[in-house]
């Protein structure tokens, strides 16, 4: 469902971004860029770190290297969920997070 004014679906697609992020880790993101090129829809975010992420980085860094794991696939899938809703085509849903950095690159293939 990409509209004929690029900014207005830019838009869109910023707010869907941040409400799966709201959703998931209970805030949105300090920094969003969306790319739009042909099929392929591009996230550039940096994330906010959570208080437990912090906790268990020093506590136990293999369990938060796996859950970070999880909700990056978690992510993807509740993006995915609402992509579609608002009526959009979608082939794949491709993610690489940086813990370190909390940057975020997400990429949407357009069927």
């Amino acid at each position: 469902m990409m509209t004929k004014d690029a900014n207005e679906t830019k838009k869109i697609l910023s707010q869907l971004y941040n409400d799966v992020s709201k959703e998931l880790f209970g805030f949105g993101t300090t920094l969003l860029k969306v790319k739009i090129e042909e099929k392929i829809i591009t996230f550039q975010a940096k994330h906010r770190r959570a208080p437990r992420s912090q906790a268990l980085e020093g506590e136990a860094p293999h369990l938060k290297l796996e859950v970070d794991f999880h909700m990056s696939i978690l992510f993807k899938k509740k993006l995915k969920e609402k992509l579609k809703e608002i009526g959009w085509d979608i082939e794949a849903v491709l993610r690489d997070y940086d813990s370190l950095t909390q940057i975020a690159f997400t990429n949407i293939i357009v069927k």
